[in-house]
């Protein structure tokens, strides 16, 4: 019965393509009942355990209550990742409003970090929701924009900024967006087979290309730079201390 298996909550975006694939290959999507959300949704639902693991934003973890990471892998970036943008019309020091992105936790949280401690800016900013139309802003107004859509808007804007890499510039560390997250204990054989579904996809990329690489906002060579350049998928160390670092700044916030 699927109410008994364990539910896992994926991001819908291209960047978990290599974790969907690897459960898919090695047939662990047929032991858990899985599903697909924007980042936020994701962590409401662990939050409000409708799923006992999500590929949630780490900006979220602190409202998951004994939350325990499990897995060796994220969605990480060393630099530029080409998926987290602050996007407007006008020059960075004539930006006046945000617009921040409905489907974030981490990044719309990470923009404010950098404004406060980083950039010693101060902005106006404005929640969305959906429906709302990010290409139409105002000239001193950005929004900040998430997932697949950046490939096809970011050309639509003059200035783009990458979040990912301006928090690398100033602290030196990989930004963490994600992480495998279960709101209770789980089985350690069960976590076991999990962590290895997920290597395999990680581990075949061009693999992962191949077969879901032929549809969606980002597609061929491009996924595969994306997949390869862009994102990092190790949980390593650094991750780990980014994890921390932008939780203290959360605090703060």
């Amino acid at each position: 019965m699927i109410n008994d298996k364990i539910k896992i909550s994926a991001v819908r975006y291209a960047n978990t393509y290599p974790f969907i694939y690897g459960m898919s290959v090695t047939g662990f999507d047929r032991k858990i009942a899985l599903t697909t959300d924007h980042p936020y949704d994701c962590a409401s639902r662990l939050i409000k355990r409708e799923a006992d693991i999500g590929l949630i934003p780490v900006a979220a973890l602190p409202l998951v209550g004994n939350y325990n990471i499990i897995t060796d892998y994220c969605l990480g970036a060393y630099g530029k990742v080409r998926t987290v943008m602050l996007l407007s019309n006008c020059k960075f020091k004539d930006i006046r409003k945000i617009f921040l992105d409905y489907r974030s936790r981490s990044s719309v949280n990470l923009v404010k970090i950098l404004a406060k401690n980083f950039w010693s800016a101060t902005f106006e900013w404005a929640d969305t929701s959906p429906g709302f139309d990010f290409l139409n802003i105002a000239a001193d107004e950005a929004a900040v924009l998430i997932g697949d859509q950046c490939f096809e808007y970011e050309h639509m804007y003059d200035n783009r900024i990458d979040l990912a890499e301006e928090w690398f510039n100033y602290t030196g560390l990989p930004f963490t967006f994600a992480c495998w997250t279960a709101n209770r204990e789980l089985d350690k054989d069960f976590i076991t087979e999990f962590n290895n579904a997920l290597a395999t996809g990680v581990n075949n990329i061009p693999a992962v290309v191949d077969k879901l690489g032929q549809t969606g906002t980002i597609r061929g060579n491009d996924l595969f730079d994306y997949l390869t350049r862009n994102i990092s998928f190790d949980l390593n160390e650094d991750k780990r201390k980014a994890i921390d670092l932008f939780l203290r700044f959360l605090k703060d916030l």
